[in-house]
């Protein structure tokens, strides 16, 4: 299962930076068989197991993620509070996604406190596939690369990059892991449209993502 080829994914078009609003339509259906790729503060930081919500904080949800859910982010901190403030809250929504298919929960509190409008719509699409392929994921995903686009103070385009070479389908029931090696790219360009909500939280409300991208392999 491709982790970021979303049943719900499109191509990245150049000019839809600013522009963003939800995932495109797509046919992938995940299997036992197909690798996942990616759902990640600091320079080359590593992450095991993290507990990443920050209670009292606008209401956010505590997240635990399993101990063999692994994540590594570089350059995920640029010196700017706003820009900063922008990443973090897209470094959990990539949780929350993981959350939910850690759970098998598509209701998930914290999926809809990151996510909204049409992204939400197809987050849930994706934590779906996840749950009827009967699968979750271990290893570890890279992200790096992170840019921030300030439209105003209340709007910012985020794309930043994955490496999920590291991370393998497993089993729910079993636990058996799958590490049957994948003709696909590894890495994987992320667009995403954010929005600062009422609580100072900054939500997904769009999401595009492309395998392969030059811009994250070169």
């Amino acid at each position: 299962m491709k982790r970021r080829s979303l049943p719900v994914a499109a191509a990245l078009a150049a000019t839809a930076a600013l522009l963003l609003t939800a995932c495109g339509s797509g046919d992938d259906r995940p299997s036992d068989n197909d690798k996942i790729a990616g759902s990640d503060t600091g320079d080359a930081a590593a992450s095991d197991s993290p507990s990443t919500g920050t209670p009292n904080d606008a209401g956010r949800p505590s997240i635990t993620l399993p101990d063999d859910m692994n994540y590594a982010f570089e350059g995920w901190e640029t010196g700017d509070a706003t820009k900063d403030a922008a990443l973090a809250d897209a470094q959990q929504a990539l949780y929350s996604v993981d959350d939910a298919i850690t759970k098998g929960d598509t209701d998930s509190k914290a999926l809809a406190f990151y996510f909204q409008g049409d992204a939400l719509v197809s987050e849930v699409k994706w934590v779906q596939a996840w749950l009827d392929a009967n699968i979750t994921w271990t290893g570890t995903i890279r992200y790096f690369d992170p840019r921030v686009t300030l439209s105003d103070k209340k709007t910012a385009v985020v794309i930043y990059c994955a490496y999920d070479a590291k991370a393998y389908n497993k089993n729910r029931k079993t636990d058996k892991v799958d590490k049957t090696a994948s003709a696909d790219s590894p890495y994987v360009l992320y667009n995403t449209r954010m929005e600062k909500n009422a609580k100072g939280v900054w939500q997904t409300t769009g999401l595009l993502t492309k395998r392969g991208a030059e811009q994250c392999s070169g």
